[in-house]
């Protein structure tokens, strides 16, 4: 063999060894970062999830709009994990906590699901219910702080992943003052889950987000505003005697 054939040789068996190299190290890293989305939404491999969807105001068996796409962002993350969604609605949907994975889209107004994560897992978290029309309905108030919506200029969204125990499923909870911040929120959590797993890891956590200008923007422009887990868990203080009396 001559030097020039050995040459040959050495750099195709040293090509070969860097691609298998390469090939190897992307896989390693695409499997942990699987398995750290798979961890975060608490959903391994074949596993099944439910997606509990609320009803349009006024109409029987239709789901609005913008929920179908916030479905549509959701079910893109339940496929990317390997997992399975069925679609619940909300006033079916009889489980408890940490059976599968789940994600609650909409407020407490068309969701009663939403209504009683809200009661039981964050008391600190009031919305307006108001049926009519006027400037408190939809509101938020979480402690002392005020959110009221201003349709299509700011509007308010929580973000939240709830958790009862180390080993329970968790459940994402996308409760918005209106339809399009429902996808907002679901579009946010697509973009933002690794930089969310880093700073929460796998545990509870709300957020609130604003939806900046939707008349123009869509659900795309979303700001943090604020985390406000602790103040969403603690319940709210007991009226005193004299707000009683004046009730």
């Amino acid at each position: 063999m001559t030097d020039d054939v050995r040459n040959i040789v050495l750099g195709v068996v040293a090509a070969g060894i860097s691609a298998t190299i390469g090939w190897l190290a992307r896989t390693y890293l695409w499997r942990r970062r699987l398995r750290r989305k798979q961890a975060f939404f608490g959903l391994p491999g074949n596993s099944e999830c439910a997606l509990v969807v609320n009803r349009e105001a006024g109409r029987d068996g239709s789901v609005h709009r913008f929920d179908v796409f916030a479905l549509l962002e959701l079910s893109a993350l339940v496929k990317d994990c390997g997992a399975h969604a069925q679609i619940v609605w909300h006033d079916t949907a009889q489980q408890g906590f940490g059976e599968r994975t789940e994600f609650c889209v909409g407020g407490p107004v068309s969701n009663r699901r939403t209504a009683a994560h809200l009661q039981t897992l964050l008391p600190g978290v009031n919305v307006t219910m108001d049926a009519e029309p006027g400037p408190d309905q939809g509101a938020f108030r979480i402690g002392s702080e005020h959110y009221p919506m201003v349709p299509g200029t700011a509007e308010y969204v929580l973000l939240a992943r709830l958790t009862t125990g180390q080993e329970a499923r968790p459940v994402f909870v996308f409760c918005g003052q209106r339809a399009i911040t429902n996808q907002a929120a679901t579009r946010y959590l697509a973009r933002h889950h690794r930089k969310l797993a880093r700073k929460h890891g796998n545990g509870t956590f709300c957020l609130l987000l604003k939806v900046v200008n939707s008349e123009a923007y869509g659900p795309d422009v979303v700001e943090l505003v604020a985390d406000v887990t602790r103040t969403a868990q603690a319940a709210p203080p007991a009226a005193s005697e004299s707000d009683r009396a004046a009730a």
